[in-house]
């Protein structure tokens, strides 16, 4: 199977992006730190698992604007990542719970900051 390379489509980006401030949330609920290894990991399975391919650099962009999401923007936002909320972020796939409330709300957010 082919890879295509990874369009500018608004919608794919936060789609993206949007996974990964899940992950960065999740993963701090989790840990109690900003985890820049599993941004990383998850970005590269994303991408995979979607058979697409994205340039390192902007892999990096998108990685670093997760985690300022994540860590700053969240917060202000009113959505606040538990412990006992992280399963409701995503299915049972390790894909985004698209019918989360919060989950639409950070949706909203990344859309905003492509």
């Amino acid at each position: 199977m082919m890879k295509r390379e990874f369009t500018d489509t608004a919608s794919a980006r936060a789609d993206l992006l949007c996974f990964l401030v899940a992950i960065a949330a999740a993963s701090y609920a989790l840990t109690e730190q900003w985890r820049v290894d599993h941004v990383v990991d998850c970005c590269r399975q994303w991408l995979t698992r979607n058979s697409i391919t994205m340039h390192w650099l902007d892999r990096v962009r998108i990685g670093q604007l997760a985690l300022k999401i994540a860590e700053h923007d969240l917060e202000d936002a009113g959505i606040a990542v538990r412990l006992s909320s992280v399963t409701a972020l995503f299915t049972d796939e390790m894909e985004l719970n698209e019918a989360s409330t919060m989950v639409q709300r950070m949706m909203t957010l990344c859309q905003e900051a492509l």
